[in-house]
């Protein structure tokens, strides 16, 4: 039987840096292994922010040996600093799957919308309760750069990091699970509160 594959998706951001590690099945199907954020201070140097974000990382990459690094593909914004910060720590995430030898993507973050919900242009809300309910977690995962981390490794898994579907009309679980809660049209689970640390 085939094994399942390890994603650690990043969504790369310098203040606060998404990490999620899934396993995925071929059937598509998935487990949350880890999810966290690796933070930074605005007050600090450059220097200093990149390596807290670095460290953060390193220590996942170490702990849960992911086969593939799935990052969120940079792109333009009209906060010219925002957007650097970004640029910046998703170098450092490719970086550091280079130096590990783990094949290392980008998907754009419309790709990852359409592969979450089905739908590219979904909002963050959207995106949060379709990855809690693929994972099967009983709350929202917070924060939002947490959520875009798990989304970011669904996505690569199921756009052929790990095995295809056995016919091509098969769905995917985002769209199974959104068409059952079309059905359903139930209220949204709460939004938990509490903040996610980064590390093991």
């Amino acid at each position: 039987m085939s094994r399942s594959l390890r994603v650690l998706g990043i969504d790369p951001g310098l203040t606060r840096c998404g990490i999620g590690v899934v396993d995925v099945a071929p059937d598509r199907t998935a487990t949350l292994v880890h999810v966290g954020v690796a933070r930074s201070a605005p007050t600090d140097p450059i220097e200093k922010r990149l390596a807290a974000i670095a460290a953060g990382i390193r220590s996942v990459l170490s702990t849960h040996d992911p086969q593939v690094v799935a990052v969120e593909r940079v792109f333009a914004q009209n906060n010219r600093h925002s957007v650097m910060g970004t640029a910046q720590a998703s170098g450092i995430a490719l970086l550091l799957a280079a130096e590990h030898g783990i094949p290392a993507a980008t998907h754009t973050p419309s790709e990852v919308k359409a592969a979450i919900t089905g739908y590219g242009s979904a909002d963050k809300l959207q995106v949060q309760t379709m990855v809690a309910r693929v994972l099967r977690l009983a709350e929202l995962p917070q924060p939002a750069d947490a959520a875009d981390a798990l989304a970011i490794a669904l996505c690569h898994a199921w756009r052929g990091g790990a095995a295809s579907p056995s016919s091509e009309t098969a769905l995917t679980p985002a769209q199974r699970a959104w068409r059952d809660a079309e059905k359903r049209r139930g209220p949204l689970p709460r939004v938990a509160r509490t903040h996610v640390r980064s590390g093991a």
